[in-house]
């Protein structure tokens, strides 16, 4: 007995060791304050964060506070950084004042860093909405987004809101192992380009327990991505839950391994969809993409394969996607449809879809079960789902 209690005890002194020596770096102590701008604050607390030898927690207490834009770059000599966010921090309602910045955020070259808290990221797009033209004006200035995950591993985003960004409110880039958990996004329907969290040439990335109301895509899965999972996400509004669009550009990578599966999509434009260019250079493999469990509220065009994907008719549809999509499953997708066609495989007419299979769509329209269409596809269809 007496060496199991002194094991136990050398194991509860280790851990207290170990908490203890993380070191907290709180902006007040840089000079930031409440309704003044911690800019400048917040670049210093990282700056000595990042090269402590020893674990590192930088504070924004709760309050309220301006900012502009920020990089938070590794590497870093510390073994892993929490920035925990209490307040409220606004950026720039004035476009120009963000510099023509990509990102108001950017986090980039960092392992083991942690972004937590119940604070607020508000990005005070409305402005910066009505100045977007992008939809229609292939040389527009795209405005800023909130958030930037560069090339960052083994990481964590929990908790925090990020609010009505100018443009992206999550650009995750040629990330390895990063989990959003808690996250929760907020934006009008109508904020236009505010695609909630956006992936691409990534590994290992996990969207789950996470809230997203906003103006576009609630996620987008681009080209490069692997290892791919969206969990237990609420969307909506927005224009759903997407894999691309992929084949615009010829430098393109596959997309291997996405799952989607107990999410909720409520009075969306759109449900879970691929979507790829036609007539432009791209030709990349898409393949083992799996949507599951997903419950429909009221949603327009419920399940989608869309390889005529063209807006605002930017592309020449005469000539078909080079994009080749296998094996892709949709299974148990229960709800009401905003549209009396719940299920469309538009699929590529050079390169038609492989290995489709529709297994238990369970979707109705005014009381009705919702009827399906398919083009250059022959899904395979288990229990119940209606025909094409």
């Amino acid at each position: 007995m007496s060496i199991i209690i002194t094991r136990w005890a050398f194991f509860l002194l280790l851990a207290s060791s170990v908490t203890a020596q993380r070191k907290i770096f709180n902006i007040g102590s840089y000079g930031g304050r409440p309704n003044g701008d911690i800019t400048q604050a917040l670049t210093n607390a990282w700056k000595d964060a990042c090269a402590s030898i020893v674990p590192s927690l930088i504070a924004v207490p709760k309050a309220n506070y301006n900012m502009g834009v920020v990089l938070l770059k590794g590497p870093c000599k510390a073994p892993s950084i929490e920035l925990h966010v209490e307040g409220v921090i606004r950026a720039p309602s004035n476009v120009a004042q963000m510099k023509g910045a990509s990102q108001w955020v950017q986090v980039a070259y960092v392992n083991a860093f942690t972004l937590s808290g119940n604070g607020v990221f508000d990005g005070q797009g409305p402005v910066a909405w009505k100045q977007n033209d992008c939809t229609h004006n292939k040389k527009c200035n795209w405005p800023t987004m909130n958030f930037g995950f560069n090339f960052i591993n083994n990481s964590y985003i929990m908790g925090v809101t990020s609010k009505d960004s100018k443009n992206f409110h999550v650009n995750v880039i040629s990330c390895h192992n990063i989990n959003f958990s808690g996250f929760k996004i907020s934006a009008p329907e109508g904020s236009p380009n505010t695609d909630g969290i956006h992936i691409g040439r990534s590994k290992g990335v996990t969207v789950k327990n996470t809230r997203i109301g906003t103006g576009d895509d609630c996620v987008s899965i681009g080209d490069g991505n692997s290892n791919i999972t969206v969990e237990n996400v609420s969307c909506g509004p927005g224009h759903g839950i997407s894999v691309g669009s992929l084949g615009r550009y010829n430098n393109e990578a596959p997309v291997v391994g996405v799952i989607i599966k107990n999410c909720t999509l409520t009075n969306t434009m759109n449900g879970v969809r691929i979507k790829t260019w036609p007539g432009t250079p791209g030709a990349i493999q898409v393949s083992n993409l799996h949507f599951e469990d997903i419950v429909m509220n009221n949603v327009s065009n419920p399940v989608i394969i869309d390889q005529e994907y063209c807006p605002w008719n930017q592309c020449n549809k005469k000539s078909p996607s080079k994009i080749r999509i296998s094996n892709v499953s949709f299974k148990n997708i229960r709800g009401t449809s905003g549209t009396a066609e719940g299920v469309s495989l538009i699929c590529s007419a050079g390169v038609p879809c492989q290995n489709v299979e529709l297994n238990n769509i369970n979707l109705t329209f005014k009381g009705a079960k919702v009827t399906a269409k398919c083009s250059h596809a022959r899904p395979r269809i288990t229990a119940n789902a209606p025909a094409c």
